[in-house]
């Protein structure tokens, strides 16, 4: 059941792991590296923790990295690592998304595994030019669409795939908070809402998760919107509130709301599919919690673990029904369906057909829906298709 048993392959040791970011201040990079270790299969041995040497090298004395596999950039550590013996086997990209680019590009072209936050990068050139660079690699790239490792919205995708909504007919996703309800005064906000460095705003930051979500359980693809973007706090360059209109190919129909602004919501993500058998509902702050309403019966609670619980659920669960398992965990099922795939192609076998992560082209996805929102909304919210 639990994914720590799945396999053998924890026998083969730990993935020598690098990191570009996430040193001292930093918020996503301490995640992304107790994720690492949640399933004891990757080992930090390397970093270019920071943009200046000297922090780089405090940040790795924290972290108990070796003060010689400290670097002072990214294309310095890329070229050492790739040509040591016992240099990395992938790198985690954890720095503001302009910059997610040119670092993947240095580790895939040397034969790097990346994993790599999101959004994949704040253009849509930039995302266009790494899919040409994962193409061009023999290196695996993935992204961490954390919310994708959740059991129970690996249950909800399976639940759907099976047939059990019917045809779809309405996807609908929301991800409120409301951190960046005044003017921005921490690390975290100056870069987020800096378009040189993040692209887009809300969208780009949260927008883009409930998409990417929306799309991994229900199946759809998106085939256009019309977004109306919006700045509530005065002298902000990027969007902090969005309500997006969606047409899904083959005829289903749902709305988007991402918002930093809404006082009253921590982090609000939701997911609702509906189809001609029945409907779905997810809400992340619930993660252990999916209520499914058959056409025409009551609504039921099925539960992480519990009865109607299958196995997309169970491959990833690590402890008893009751227990909430979330955040931190939906990263580590990335990590560690990363950390399957790497071993394959460690060994020179086959990747499971069950192992499942999101990949450069999930990335270029939402990377296209963000700059159709941006498009759409400068033409006063019409309908534009993704391209």
């Amino acid at each position: 059941m639990a994914i720590e048993g799945k396999s053998d392959s924890h026998n083969a040791g730990r993935i020598r792991l690098g990191m570009v970011g996430g040193g001292r201040d930093a918020f996503i990079g301490g995640v992304h590296r107790i994720a690492s270790r949640i399933d004891d299969r990757f080992e930090l041995v390397a970093g270019a923790f920071s943009s200046t040497p000297e922090k780089s090298q405090a940040s790795a004395a924290d972290l108990g990295v070796a003060a010689d596999r400290a670097y002072g950039d990214y294309v310095e550590m890329a070229k050492r690592e790739a040509r040591l013996k016992n240099g990395i086997e992938a790198v985690s990209i954890v720095t503001p998304n302009h910059l997610h680019y040119p670092i993947a590009r240095e580790f895939l072209k040397r034969g790097i595994h990346v994993i790599c936050d999101k959004p994949l990068t704040s253009t849509l050139p930039d995302a266009r030019k790494l899919v040409k660079a994962v193409e061009a690699s023999e290196a695996l790239f993935i992204l961490t669409h954390n919310y994708t490792g959740y059991p129970m919205a690996r249950q909800a995708r399976e639940m759907v795939a099976s047939g059990l909504l019917g045809d779809i007919r309405l996807v609908q996703a929301e991800y409120p908070q409301d951190w960046l309800t005044e003017d921005e005064q921490n690390k975290q906000a100056q870069w987020r809402t800096d378009p040189d460095q993040a692209g887009a705003g809300c969208i780009g930051d949260i927008g883009v998760h409930a998409y990417n979500l929306a799309c991994f359980m229900s199946g759809q693809k998106l085939e256009e919107l019309s977004a109306d973007m919006h700045s509530f706090v005065d002298g902000r360059r990027v969007d902090d509130n969005c309500h997006v209109m969606l047409r899904w190919q083959g005829g289903a129909k749902g709305m988007l709301w991402s918002s930093q602004v809404a006082p009253g919501n921590e982090n609000a993500l939701k997911v609702r599919i509906y189809g001609t058998k029945g409907g779905l509902e997810f809400a992340q702050e619930n993660p252990n919690q999916l209520w499914f309403t058959p056409f025409g019966e009551p609504k039921r609670l099925i539960t992480r673990g519990g009865n109607g619980s299958g196995e997309a659920a169970g491959r990833v669960s690590r402890i008893p029904p009751g227990h909430p398992e979330g955040y931190l965990e939906g990263f580590a099922n990335v990590y560690s369906e990363a950390a399957e795939a790497i071993q394959a192609k460690r060994s020179g076998g086959e990747i499971a057909s069950d192992v499942v992560f999101p990949t450069v082209y999930d990335g270029l996805d939402g990377v296209t829906f963000i700059d159709a929102c941006l498009r759409s909304s400068k033409r006063n919210a019409a309908w534009v298709k993704l391209t």
